[in-house]
């Protein structure tokens, strides 16, 4: 790193560390077998003064239910510059949004909007299926979660692009400067520059709704209530944030690790092509042996913590839980390293635990079945196109970079 990471707050100095260091030393393409030896070590790392990751089950569960000692309330900028709701918000305050916000993505929601996904999936499919061959990472894994955002927020397909640059800039800023894996203060520069980007999108946005109410989640978000009080337009400014960089990339990544796992084992691309039933048993597996979210958002020590393994953690410490590393404990799975579309009880936890877990569990769920089922019922054969056997696991969240997809047409 250019500067000081001694100089910056805990909870920076943990992210920075998760994406500039930890890449140097996980093997990106298959960071499980690094997850058993950190397990095997205590679960427990410490590599400088203020910076903590756990990777056992026991430490992480216990961070994540532990919100009066680990504190979400964090500086962790990714380009705003105020806290992002309901992540960086802790309880009591933390409930209060939740309330306005679960109902909007319980399973009843999702079931009214599950065939306009299944439609924007099958779009996307057209465009390619008859070449017998897609670069799936750009032409499909990329797109089809932001045009399901699409749906949600009322907006036309012509924002597509849009949507998916504000994205970039804030979880991908390398595809705007390539210093940015290098120099933390140009990975600030484009995040700061786009997330004034997004406020000013969505702003515009919300003033649209204002003026002409309509039938969408940012109308929604106009209209609902906090404690009987409207919630003010920074409040919503930081929902539609939160939701921008939260649900139209974590499914992508997922997306991609789940077709090259499909691609490169066609024993168990075969038992979904079979039995479509088993879908799915078989997202929640390949969330659990791919952890497309390898490690949360820093959480910070109000206090000195004994954790379970007898390890104290120092108030003010950012602590990091590894849900790559929970998810393969063999405390938790005996066979940890083989991946069962059969297994009756999966207690994954890719999409966190505690209060914080993932508001958008229910969609990612339903989008990556939808994403499976249409394109095993029309592509039921496929694997990596030839010559591009080698599969590249950029850092960050874990995803394949253009993984390309080649089939008879």
């Amino acid at each position: 790193m250019d500067l000081d990471p001694m100089q910056l707050p805990p909870a920076i100095r943990a992210g920075l560390y998760s994406q500039m260091e930890l890449p140097k030393t996980v093997p990106l393409a298959c960071p499980q077998q690094h997850y058993i030896d950190q397990i095997s070590a205590g679960g427990l790392l410490c590599p400088m003064d203020g910076v903590a990751f756990t990777f056992s089950r026991e430490l992480t569960d216990f961070v994540l239910r532990s919100h009066e000692l680990f504190s979400s309330a964090s500086d962790m900028p990714l380009g705003n510059v105020r806290p992002l709701i309901p992540l960086n918000i802790d309880p009591p305050q933390h409930s209060k949004y939740r309330k306005i916000l679960d109902p909007l993505f319980a399973p009843k929601a999702m079931d009214r909007i599950e065939d306009d996904v299944r439609a924007r999936a099958n779009k996307f499919i057209d465009e390619f299926i008859d070449r017998g061959e897609v670069n799936f990472s750009e032409e499909f894994a990329e797109k089809f979660p932001s045009a399901v955002f699409l749906g949600l927020m009322g907006l036309p397909w012509d924002q597509l692009e849009t949507l998916m640059g504000l994205r970039d800039g804030i979880l991908h800023p390398e595809r705007f400067d390539p210093q940015v894996t290098v120099d933390p203060m140009a990975r600030f520069t484009v995040m700061n520059e786009t997330g004034q980007r997004i406020y000013a999108y969505f702003n515009e946005q919300l003033d649209a709704r204002e003026a002409i109410p309509t039938d969408d989640i940012l109308n929604h978000f106009i209209t609902a209530q906090v404690d009987g009080e409207r919630m003010s337009r920074n409040e919503i400014l930081d929902l539609c944030y939160l939701f921008l960089i939260a649900g139209l990339d974590t499914v992508s990544d997922s997306l991609t690790c789940m077709f090259a796992y499909l691609a490169t084992h066609p024993e168990h691309r075969a038992q979904i092509v079979d039995d479509p039933a088993i879908i799915p048993s078989a997202v929640e597996e390949l969330l659990r042996w791919e952890s497309p979210v390898p490690y949360g958002v820093p959480r910070v020590a109000t206090r000195d913590v004994v954790l379970p393994n007898g390890a104290t953690i120092t108030e003010g410490t950012a602590v990091t839980v590894s849900y790559g590393g929970a998810n393969i404990d063999p405390s938790e799975y005996a066979d940890w390293d083989t991946v069962r579309f059969d297994r009756d009880a999966n207690r994954h936890i890719a999409f966190g635990g505690g209060v914080h877990r993932c508001l958008g569990s229910h969609l990612a769920r339903r989008e990556l079945r939808i994403a499976l089922g249409e394109w095993h019922s029309r592509i039921p054969v496929y694997g990596l196109k030839a010559g591009h056997e080698q599969l590249e696991f950029p850092p960050g969240l874990r995803h394949v970079k253009d993984l390309t997809l080649a089939w008879d047409s």
